[in-house]
C-alpha cells in the first residue's frame, strides 16, 4: 500500500527559528519514517512582500541546508525550491481562473499583512493562497501539516479542489485533485515570541530578541533569554492567562528537554527566573549544537546542496508536471506536441 503523502515548506526570508524547529520541521523528521514526504523551500511566497534580490537565493539555499541539518534525509525525502518547478506558477494562474475574487479577499492573513504594508500591497500578496493551494494539490497531497494561522488556507485548498475543479471538470469517480487533510501537529506547534507571550515567534518581527535562530551561538542566545519578557511572580506554571511568558518558556524548558508538561511544571513550580533562564539557555544551546555541527558540515560539501536541490526538483517536476497535464486537459488546452 503507498504510504500517505505529505508536503509542507518554509519561505526562506529571514532565519529559521526555534518555532519553525519544534513546531514544524522537528515533526517533519519523524514522517520521514512512514509517509512520502516532500518539502519545499517556498521562495516564490517570499516575494509577496517586499524583499532584497541579492539575499534570496542565499536564502533558499541556506534553508534547504538547515532543513538538512535539522533531519531530513533526502535519501527518503524530496527537498526542492518551489520556483524551480514550474508548474506551481502555472496550476496557480489556472486556479486563480476558477476561484471567486471574495474567496481570497477573505483570508485574514491578507488583511493582517495588508494593513501593515498600507499601499505597497501586491497582487501577489492577496494570491498568496492560490499559490499555496497550486502547491500542495500538485503532488496529490494527502495530508498537510497545519498550524492555527493556515487552517484557512487549507480550507481553500480543499474548497478549490472539489467545488471548482472536481465538481465542475472531472467526473464524479474520477476527481482531478486530491482533496487533502490537515495534519495537526503535536505539542510545540506555537511557539510565541520572547518579548511577547501572546504573539507567535516570527521571522518577520523586527525585534531580533524576540526569537532564537536555529543558527545564534551560544552567547547570543543566553543573551536573548536573559532579556526574555517575565513577569514578578516566583515560579513557572502552565495556563494562567494573566501569565503568557511564563506558559512559553516553560514551554520551551520542556520541549528542549524532552520533558513532559507535568514534570517541567514540578521542576519549575518553585523557581525563581534567576535561575530558570540560564537553566532554559542552556538547554537551547545543547539542542541546537548537533543541527548546527550538522549545518556546518554541510556548508563545506561544495555543491553539495545544489545537487539535493537539483534531484528534487527532477522528482517534483515529474510529479507536478503529471497532474498540471491532468487540470490542463480538463480545462480543454490543446495538448502540447
Amino acid at each position: 500500500m503507498a504510504r500517505p503523502r505529505v508536503l509542507s515548506g518554509v519561505q526562506p526570508t529571514g532565519a529559521l527559528h526555534l518555532g519553525n524547529w519544534l513546531g514544524a520541521i522537528r515533526n517533519w523528521v519523524e514522517l520521514q519514517d512512514d509517509h512520502d514526504t516532500f518539502f519545499c523551500v517556498v521562495d516564490l511566497h517570499a516575494i509577496t512582500v517586499p524583499h532584497d534580490p541579492a539575499l534570496l537565493a542565499a536564502d533558499t539555499r541556506r534553508t534547504a541546508a538547515l532543513y538538512l541539518a535539522c533531519g531530513i534525509d533526502p535519501g527518503r525525502s524530496t527537498v526542492f525550491a518551489q520556483s524551480h518547478v514550474s508548474a506551481h506558477s502555472e496550476l496557480c494562474w489556472l486556479l486563480n481562473c476558477v476561484t471567486p475574487l471574495n474567496w481570497v479577499e477573505r483570508m485574514i492573513q491578507f488583511k493582517e499583512k495588508a494593513i501593515k504594508q498600507g499601499d505597497n500591497v501586491s497582487v501577489g500578496l492577496l494570491d498568496y493562497p492560490v499559490l499555496m493551494a497550486a502547491d500542495i494539490l500538485l503532488y496529490d497531497a494527502d495530508l498537510v501539516p497545519v498550524g492555527e494561522d493556515q487552517k484557512q488556507h487549507l480550507e481553500l485548498a480543499r474548497d478549490i479542489a472539489q467545488q471548482r475543479i472536481n465538481s465542475r471538470f472531472a467526473p464524479e469517480d474520477a476527481p482531478l485533485l486530491k482533496v487533502p487533510e490537515p495534519l495537526i501537529l503535536k505539542a510545540g506547534a506555537r511557539v510565541m515570541s520572547l518579548t511577547d507571550g501572546r504573539s507567535k515567534m516570527s521571522k518577520s518581527d523586527p525585534n531580533e530578541g524576540s526569537r532564537i535562530n536555529l543558527l545564534d551561538p551560544p552567547e547570543l542566545i543566553l543573551k536573548k533569554i536573559k532579556r526574555a519578557k517575565t513577569d514578578p511572580t516566583i515560579g513557572l506554571v502552565f495556563d494562567d492567562p494573566e501569565r503568557p511568558e511564563a506558559d512559553n518558556l516553560l514551554g520551551l524548558y520542556a520541549l528542549l528537554g524532552g520533558r513532559s508538561r507535568g514534570q517541567a511544571a514540578a521542576d519549575c513550580a518553585a523557581m525563581g527566573w534567576g535561575t530558570f533562564k540560564p537553566l532554559l539557555a542552556e538547554l537551547a544551546v545543547e539542542a541546537l549544537r548537533p543541527l548546527q555541527e550538522r549545518y556546518r558540515e554541510l556548508e563545506a560539501e561544495e555543491g553539495y546542496i545544489d545537487q539535493v536541490l537539483r534531484q528534487g526538483r527532477e522528482r517534483a517536476s515529474a510529479v507536478a508536471g503529471a497532474t498540471l497535464e491532468r487540470v490542463r486537459a480538463a480545462l480543454g488546452f490543446l495538448p502540447v506536441a
